[in-house]
């Protein structure tokens, strides 16, 4: 039964030792193509948390290929497909404020300055948040 129980713990402490390794998001195609909302949105969200774990990992290079995405992410959510309407009233400025931010953190990670690099993912997420809340629901800045 002890055998049992130490395999099951150390099996369990390998699991949350060994993480997998996210599968990086491809850049995407600049041929003008025009995506859903939905779909860039969602990469987007999974672009802010990836920025947020390589700041808190001190991963610089990595902080700053991933702000040179979310920027390429948000020229394309400012062309969007099935934007709710909800949001069509905000898009465009909402976007304009995340390539803003992202470029804000791509010039805060070259410099490894970290007030301006939480500053820029601070600014992201909350925009990242308005896009995806209802604007009744979107809080104070």
């Amino acid at each position: 039964m002890k055998r049992f129980l130490f395999a099951g713990l150390l099996l369990s402490g390998l699991g949350c030792a060994v993480t997998a390794e996210r599968v990086p998001l491809q850049p995407l195609p600049e041929t003008g193509q025009v995506l859903p909302y939905a779909e860039l949105l969602t990469r987007v969200r999974h672009q802010a948390t990836a920025a947020n774990e390589a700041f808190y990992l001190d991963r610089w290079g990595d902080l700053e290929d991933m702000a040179k995405g979310i920027e390429q992410t948000a020229r394309f959510l400012a062309k969007a497909q099935e934007v709710p309407a909800k949001h069509k009233d905000i898009l465009t400025e909402v976007t304009g404020d995340l390539a803003k931010g992202a470029n804000r953190l791509k010039d805060a990670a070259a410099a490894k300055n970290e007030k301006g690099t939480r500053d820029a993912l601070q600014e992201i997420n909350f925009k990242v948040r308005l896009l995806t809340t209802k604007i009744g629901d979107q809080p104070k800045q």
